[in-house]
């Protein structure tokens, strides 16, 4: 028998055991099929897999997991498969993808401990919706929240647009289930708001995306509802003037300010003219904010509202802006902030930051990013967008189609945008991943950036969790793991 017909009988085995621990209908493996999810969400990454393995629950996972280890087969988490960074994209080695989409039920929502209970494959909006039911909140809000799910966001520690006000997944997070490698199952899905007994092993677990484990359930921070809500849009000359704003928002608005987003001229341009958008504010030039405040109760929202305008148009930090009146007005300016990658999409090529620098050095980083972009290529459409109040700004080199096509080389442009950018960021204290992951994107990156210690110490720790490598290998911390 050739290597090749051991691999093949080996191979066939293993179906034959897949389908028999999930039953049928259970496993996918028609290429036609699992097309979609062999594909990341920007359409960069595709590679085969074995097959898509869809359980129903946490005993299915397990079990599956067991089998895959014991064969010494890689195997991938998959959740709503929006990554921004390629994590949940086959490699070449045909893995098994293991979707959490099944894994869809709610739990348990309890109002006295403010905590919601879930499986891994419920949808943000899920959450929110069975938060909403009983008068909460939940309250990570991103633009694929109807379709990412809530492991994936966890193994990725996604932020989102009320970070300023709630912090990311991780602050959210209280207790986790999740599937070892081996597949042993960990249960830490205590909804405790305080617990000091010993390691803290679900943090392991949150930002490793899949490398370590598949989250299974998890058990999250809940809010009291913040039904009302004041937004305005405001045209600004700067980066300096938001933070400018931004401290008068803190200071009159406090624990109500909810959402602080900034963008540029270019950015707001790419979506009214690419989509159905009109525009909050006359005029287009210059920079743009849309701040969000949010209560349980609106009687002194609007004046509060109205009263900060007053202070920061006395003080010459606005140019213009405009309140929305109503929900339906809210919600307009949320849909312009949250089609700025369909846009962007739509007008070029997009080599995309996800930078983070301490607050006060965000006017600095934006000018200096500019400064080393346009050195790589002057035909760069430089947008702006992100989330001031965190320092989160997405940076992004645009590159109109006809440009990218004529690129010689286009993938060593891609690197030196995306190092010039990145440098500036740990130049002034900060990161080059803030919400979106690392992902395979972003894995040189690591070597490139973090000292010797912590990736020394990843590392072991993914060789004493995931001896075999078995489990979204190469991710994050790289083939050098």
């Amino acid at each position: 028998m050739t290597s090749a017909t051991r691999h093949e009988t080996s191979r066939t085995l293993l179906m034959d055991k897949i389908r028999a621990v999930l039953g049928p209908g259970a496993v996918l493996e028609n290429p036609a099929e699992i097309q979609g999810y062999c594909t990341d969400a920007r359409r960069k990454f595709h590679a085969p897999a074995l097959c898509v393995c869809k359980p129903r629950d946490t005993a299915e996972v397990a079990a599956l997991v067991k089998l895959l280890h014991a064969h010494g087969w890689p195997m991938l988490p998959q959740g709503g498969n929006t990554s921004l960074c390629g994590g949940a994209t086959p490699d070449d080695r045909l893995p098994v993808i293991v979707s959490t989409e099944r894994l869809n039920k709610l739990r348990a929502v309890d109002p006295f401990g403010l905590t919601v209970a879930a499986d891994a494959g419920c949808t943000i909006a899920q959450l929110q919706a069975a938060a909403a039911a009983e008068g909460l909140l939940y309250p990570v809000s991103l633009g694929s929240e109807g379709s990412c799910q809530l492991g994936g966001t966890i193994a990725t520690n996604a932020g989102g647009t009320a970070v300023l006000r709630y912090g990311t997944t991780r602050a959210n997070t209280l207790g986790l289930e999740v599937v070892l490698p081996d597949g042993r199952v960990l249960d830490m899905m205590r909804a405790l708001h305080k617990d000091t007994a010993g390691y803290d092993l679900k943090q392991l677990f949150i930002g490793a995306e899949g490398t370590l484990g598949i989250v299974t359930g998890a058990v999250m921070r809940l809010y009291p509802a913040t039904p009302a809500i004041g937004m305005c849009w405001l045209r600004i000359a700067g980066p300096a003037e938001a933070l400018e704003l931004l401290q008068l928002f803190r200071r009159h608005a406090g624990r109500s300010l909810t959402a602080f987003e900034l963008m540029n001229a270019q950015q707001l341009a790419n979506v009214l003219d690419h989509g159905s958008h009109a525009a909050p504010v006359e005029g287009r030039e210059g920079w743009h904010l849309m701040v969000e405040l949010a209560d349980t109760a609106s009687a002194d929202l609007d004046t509060l509202m109205v009263g900060i305008l007053e202070q920061a148009f006395e003080a010459g930090l606005v140019l213009d802006g405009s309140i929305a009146q109503n929900l339906t007005q809210a919600e307009t300016m949320w849909a312009i902030r949250h089609s700025v990658t369909e846009s962007n999409a739509r007008v070029g090529v997009s080599i995309t930051s996800d930078t983070a620098v301490p607050v006060a050095r965000v006017p600095e980083f934006i000018a200096r990013a500019t400064d080393a972009a346009m050195q790589v290529h002057p035909g760069i459409l430089v947008t702006v967008v992100g989330h001031v109040g965190d320092g989160n700004i997405h940076f992004i080199a645009l590159f109109a189609h006809d440009l990218w096509a004529a690129l010689p080389d286009r993938q060593a442009v891609e690197t030196q945008v995306r190092n010039a950018v990145n440098d500036i960021a740990i130049a002034l204290g900060g990161t080059f991943s803030a919400e979106h992951g690392v992902g395979q994107t972003m894995t040189g990156l690591m070597e490139r950036y973090k000292t010797g210690p912590e990736l020394d110490l990843m590392r072991a720790l993914k060789r004493c969790i995931d001896p075999d490598g078995l489990m979204n290998r190469d991710r994050v911390i790289g083939p050098a793991a």
